[in-house]
């Protein structure tokens, strides 16, 4: 074949590969929204995480969370991507901020990872994601963990704070073992 005759030049192949990058997530309810860094602070400072936290990213994107979180508030964190472009930019901005020994990105679907040894969990995902995750936070968080949800809520764990200006929801897993 005439490689002069190919139908796609790198632009065409590069716009698609975005556009995957950018609907492939939705399928799972989970489409790439990336919250301000304003709203990334807020919701660190909202679970209080510091130098003795583990803190979990779910749906990571483009790092921005957990590589807050390491740099500024001294965690330790793990983000979770299910897209593989977000992934690969995230494991590359982590090498290059020098952020290796603080901060690991898993590639993958948060539902099939163990996130017992999180302190904090943070996403940003849809109301219908939240709802399901509310199951594997009961069954792996232990009791102490912190969850900070971003516009959606978790209607049966227990809500001990938030910051209704920036949308912000503060959850505290003990509280829900004596509701349930």
């Amino acid at each position: 074949m005439d490689l002069d005759m190919w139908p796609f030049d790198n632009l065409t192949i590069q716009a698609a590969l975005l556009k995957i990058s950018i609907f492939w997530p939705t399928k799972y309810n989970a489409p790439w929204l990336p919250a301000s860094m304003e709203i990334v602070h807020k919701t660190l400072q909202l679970a209080e995480v510091g130098p003795e936290d583990l803190i979990y990213d779910l749906g990571c994107g483009d790092g921005r969370t957990i590589i807050t979180a390491a740099r500024d508030y001294g965690a330790k964190a793990v983000g979770i991507e299910l897209d593989l472009l977000r992934y690969l930019w995230c494991q590359l901005l982590v090498t290059i901020l020098g952020l290796r020994g603080r901060v690991r990105i898993i590639y993958g679907d948060f539902f099939q990872h163990n996130i017992s040894a999180a302190d904090v969990v943070t996403c940003y995902l849809g109301q219908a994601t939240n709802e399901t995750l509310q199951t594997k936070f009961e069954q792996e968080l232990r009791p102490n963990a912190r969850v900070v949800s971003y516009n959606f809520t978790f209607p049966k764990l227990n809500l001990i704070s938030q910051d209704d200006q920036a949308e912000l929801f503060l959850y505290d897993l003990r509280a829900s073992d004596q509701q349930n």
